[in-house]
C-alpha cells in the first residue's frame, strides 16, 4: 500500500470488478473498515469477511456481480477518489454533491466518524469528502 490508504482501497476494488474476479483481499485498518462497512450497508459488495495471518488482518471482500452473462461487460461499481493527502476537500452540510442526483454516494470523514452524504445531511454536519461511488 501507498501513503494514500483510500485510493488504494478503491483502486484494488476497481480493478478487481474490471478483472471480473469476485473477491479481493485489502489490509485491515479503520478507515478500510469503516468504508467497507459503508458499501456493505449501500449494497455494492456482497459480503466481507475479516481474517488475519502472520500478525496482519485482512478483509476479504465479495463484489456483486451482473446476472445476466451475455453482452459486453459494464463495469457494476464507478468509485472515483476525490482530493488526497496534498489537497483536502471540505464541504458543509449544504453544499454536499449529489452524485447522479441521490443514486450515487459521496463518502465523508465528519467529527462523527466516516458517513455517507445522506447521514452527513440529517445529521446537519460537514467533513472532507473522501469518495463518490456510483
Amino acid at each position: 500500500m501507498g501513503k494514500d490508504t483510500i485510493a488504494d482501497i478503491i483502486t484494488y476494488i476497481r480493478n478487481t470488478d474490471m478483472d471480473r474476479k469476485g473477491t479481493v483481499r485489502i489490509t485491515s485498518t479503520n478507515i478500510a473498515a469503516n468504508i467497507i462497512k459503508i458499501l456493505l450497508r449501500e449494497g455494492f459488495i456482497e459480503n466481507v469477511r475479516k481474517h488475519g495471518e502472520a500478525n496482519k488482518n485482512f478483509l476479504e471482500l465479495t463484489l456483486r456481480h451482473r446476472r445476466n452473462r451475455r453482452g459486453p461487460y459494464r463495469i457494476n461499481l464507478n468509485l472515483k477518489r476525490v482530493g488526497g493527502p496534498g489537497l483536502r476537500i471540505y464541504s458543509n452540510y449544504q453544499k454536499i454533491p449529489r452524485i447522479l442526483g441521490g443514486m450515487g454516494i459521496v463518502i465523508l470523514s465528519t467529527s462523527r466518524g466516516i458517513m455517507t452524504d445522506r447521514e452527513a445531511r440529517l445529521e446537519r454536519i460537514g467533513g472532507e469528502i473522501l469518495c463518490y461511488i456510483w
